[in-house]
């Protein structure tokens, strides 16, 4: 029997990843009910505002719902936001049994709604399949119990490290089934960071394109994730790419005298003249930020890092050799010993068209 339950809750993940791009800030979140061996109702959460998973599946599943199983792949919601609590439709529908992959992170949510289902006489089982739910919504919980965004740092270089040529050539390094994963990235993401370099040496837009390679779901609206520029000195030229392009831009700075028409300018602490970068994640996680990807030069890459905020590093290695002279991956200055080096576990390796993905993470890395 309990493969079964693990086939039900495989497949309510499978639903919530559906919500991939769209769910922001919310979390991804799938749901079936089954009845007699036999599903009854489907559902997926797929924008906030909008109707959770639970609510879906007993749409579809109508009077079959009564007496059927749940399956859900997060605790069920117990408080009035832009929604009715799903816990109250569930008792109201007759559910019988509630499968929770994981409980909520959210302190709002964590575990009175399971509670509450409980007191209705409704028998709730937690913990199946609940590291995979945990990391589809990885985001949204370093964001609840944290009070950070979970941290991305996107590179791509050369088989010898080099991610420019010393002219600042870098286009293309990769190759195209490359930059498409990129697109996919951005997507799913709820911001993009980079720094006010990057902006003055590639004027880049960094916004998500589905139009290259047909792949966003049909049906389904592009919502553009939040264009983020550290520039202390705010040296951003108002003819920039980031404003052309639909999407908000924050330009995340330590003064407030530049009036940029086109974009949120926030104030920051100075850290030696920088944006506080420490203070600048706790803003973001403030406002809804579940995921942010970094797509910016070694100088941002690098102080990211040694500030302990980057939680894995999605890197690029196309079959290239770019020699001595070209532009490193990360600025570290003061790495002299070995003793002194930023350890890393590698996560995962795959070929992405020519090139190879390799996903690290930093040991010391804090995620939930």
């Amino acid at each position: 029997m309990m493969s079964q339950h693990l086939k039900y809750m495989a497949r309510a993940l499978q639903l919530a990843a559906r919500g991939l791009f769209t769910t922001d800030p919310n979390p991804r979140v799938g749901c079936i009910l089954v009845l007699d061996d036999k599903v009854v109702g489907e559902g997926y959460h797929q924008r906030a505002g909008e109707a959770h998973a639970e609510i879906n599946a007993l749409k579809v599943a109508g009077k079959n719902a009564a007496g059927a199983d749940c399956y859900v792949t997060l605790e069920p919601c117990n408080h009035t936001g832009r929604t009715p609590p799903c816990v109250d439709a569930l008792i109201a529908a007759g559910i019988r049994r509630v499968f929770v992959a994981m409980e909520d992170p959210n302190p709002v949510v964590s575990g009175s709604g399971i509670e509450h289902l409980r007191s209705a006489g409704i028998t709730v089982e937690t913990g199946m399949l609940a590291e995979e739910a945990k990391l589809l919504n990885i985001g949204f919980c370093k964001r609840m119990s944290l009070g950070r965004p979970y941290v991305r740092c996107k590179l791509a270089m050369s088989l010898d490290g080099r991610t420019a040529m010393d002219s600042g050539e870098s286009q293309w390094i990769t190759g195209a089934a490359a930059r498409l994963d990129v697109q996919k990235l951005r997507a799913a993401s709820s911001a993009i960071l980079t720094g006010v370099g990057t902006v003055l040496a590639d004027d880049p837009a960094l916004t998500v394109r589905p139009e290259e390679g047909g792949w966003y779901p049909d049906g389904q609206v592009i919502r553009q994730p939040l264009r983020v520029v550290v520039d202390s000195q705010q040296r951003t030229p108002l003819n920039a790419q980031l404003f052309s392009h639909t999407g908000a831009v924050l330009i995340a700075s330590t003064q407030a005298d530049h009036n940029y028409p086109k974009a949120e300018t926030l104030v920051l602490p100075s850290s030696n003249g920088q944006v506080d970068l420490s203070a600048l994640m706790v803003h973001l996680a403030q406002t809804g930020i579940n995921e942010l990807l970094v797509e910016a030069g070694a100088v941002l890459n690098g102080s990211l890092l040694r500030a302990g905020l980057i939680d894995e590093l999605i890197i690029y290695m196309a079959p290239k050799l770019m020699g001595d002279a070209a532009r490193g991956l990360l600025h570290l200055p003061g790495l002299e010993t070995m003793k002194q080096n930023i350890d890393l576990d590698i996560m995962d390796i795959r070929s992405v068209g020519q090139d190879w993905r390799i996903l690290v993470k930093p040991v010391t890395s804090a995620t939930a």
